[in-house]
């Protein structure tokens, strides 16, 4: 009996718990790691997205570092010949001075000798009344003594020498008058040549902003967003960027076409000698900006007036003979806060003109 019990707890079979047991840990190591691959698929795909938005922030950063750098160079290049042209306006200045101080200088030395032929001419006066005198006195004198024909004699040559300086004055006071006379009528005519000059060529840059306005101004009536004010054409903003941004669309480059193709008509009549320049100006409204591109509203106006410069020149416009300027919202067209007024204000401001 009690064999026959042992033999009956010597059978039982345990393998199949250990197998179940293993089964369960086995199926919770598979889960595990598959947690652990899935997570880590995760960290992946989050640190390639966060290193492809790195890399465009970096690439952003280092185009406005260009275009920042360019409008540097640009400024500077400006500055460079504001410059020059006022070194020429102060040595213009010089000059017109110094003249004016010669032609002061030539009016007082004939002054003086004036003064000094008048004082001869007196003394020349005294003299010959003196000897008038003498020669009355004489006459009433029945012999004249050694003495005073040597006193009358010298008297007389005196009054010779006196009248031959007198003659000398007068021929270089004459002589001077007209030098002075020839200065002044030089410079008056350089003076009507010059004025004569810069209306020629007034005139003839006149003539082709009128011919460049005339044919844009053809293309562009059909677009009822675009004014003339003066001589300047105004682009809506709209036009030709989307808000807070001063990337070109597809509408405002058409139109930009439409300026370069009769701007570069209008270049290719204008003589070599006419020193004109294109003048694109940004403006904003009066509503503040403030992101990482653009801190406020000079960094906006600047940028969209860069960018148009930037597509006229890549359609071929002399690159000199552009200039790109921010006013931000300083210089408004419309008053109020309406919305039109804001809309107005919100413009590109073209202008053909001298530099």
């Amino acid at each position: 009996m009690i064999g026959s019990r042992r033999r009956t707890r010597s059978s039982i079979n345990v393998w199949p718990g250990y197998v179940d047991a293993l089964s369960a840990l086995l199926m919770l190591i598979i889960f595990m790691l598959l947690i652990y691959v899935v997570s880590q698929l995760y960290l992946s795909q989050t640190l390639s997205d966060r290193d492809s938005e790195l890399a465009r922030l970096n690439s952003r950063l280092q185009e406005i570092s260009r275009l920042l750098g360019l409008e540097q160079e640009e400024t500077a290049a400006l500055e460079n010949e504001m410059a020059a042209v006022q070194n020429r306006f102060s040595e213009s200045l010089a000059l017109n001075d110094r003249l004016s101080e010669e032609l002061e200088e030539e009016k007082a030395r004939r002054l003086e000798q004036q003064y000094n032929a008048e004082a001869q001419a007196l003394r020349v006066e005294d003299l010959g009344k003196a000897i008038a005198s003498a020669e009355s006195e004489l006459e009433d004198e029945e012999q004249l003594t050694a003495s005073q024909r040597a006193i009358i004699l010298q008297l007389s040559n005196q009054i010779s020498a006196l009248q031959d300086q007198l003659s000398r004055i007068t021929a270089a006071l004459r002589l001077q008058e007209d030098l002075t006379a020839e200065k002044e009528a030089e410079l008056e005519e350089v003076g009507k040549r010059l004025n004569t000059l810069l209306a020629e060529r007034v005139n003839e840059l006149e003539r082709y902003q009128s011919e460049f306005f005339g044919r844009l101004r053809d293309i562009l009536q059909d677009n009822e967003n675009i004014r003339i004010v003066g001589d300047r054409f105004l682009l809506p903003s709209e036009l030709l960027f989307a808000s807070g941004s001063a990337r070109l669309g597809p509408e405002g480059q058409r139109e930009l076409d439409k300026l370069a193709e009769v701007l570069l008509d209008v270049v290719a009549a204008i003589p070599e000698d006419i020193d004109w320049i294109l003048r694109i100006d940004g403006h904003t409204d009066r509503i503040p900006i403030n992101t990482e591109a653009f801190p406020s509203n000079w960094e906006l106006s600047t940028a969209r007036a860069v960018a148009v410069v930037r597509y006229l020149a890549s359609e071929g416009v002399p690159q000199n003979r552009m200039v790109a300027a921010g006013f931000g919202e300083f210089f408004p067209v419309a008053s109020g806060g309406s919305a039109e007024a804001l809309r107005q204000n919100r413009r590109i401001e073209i202008k053909l003109t001298d530099r």
